[in-house]
C-alpha cells in the first residue's frame, strides 16, 4: 500500500478521491460515485472533504 497522499495528476477537485482511491488500491470513480451518494443520501457533510483537503498532503 501507498502512503496517503494527494496526487498532482488525475484529480478532479483536489485529490482527495484519488488519494483515498490510490492508498486502497480501488478505483478512483468507485470513490468518487461513493462520495457524492454519501453526500446526497447519507447525510455526510462537506465538511468532511475539505477537512481531508486540508489533513492529506499533496505528494
Amino acid at each position: 500500500m501507498t502512503t496517503l497522499a494527494r496526487p498532482r495528476q488525475g484529480r478532479v477537485l483536489a485529490g482527495v478521491c484519488a488519494a483515498i482511491a490510490r492508498r486502497f488500491g480501488w478505483s478512483p470513480t468507485v470513490v468518487r460515485v461513493l462520495t457524492v451518494l454519501g453526500v446526497v443520501f447519507a447525510g455526510v457533510s462537506v465538511l468532511a472533504y475539505l477537512l481531508l483537503w486540508v489533513l492529506i498532503p499533496q505528494e
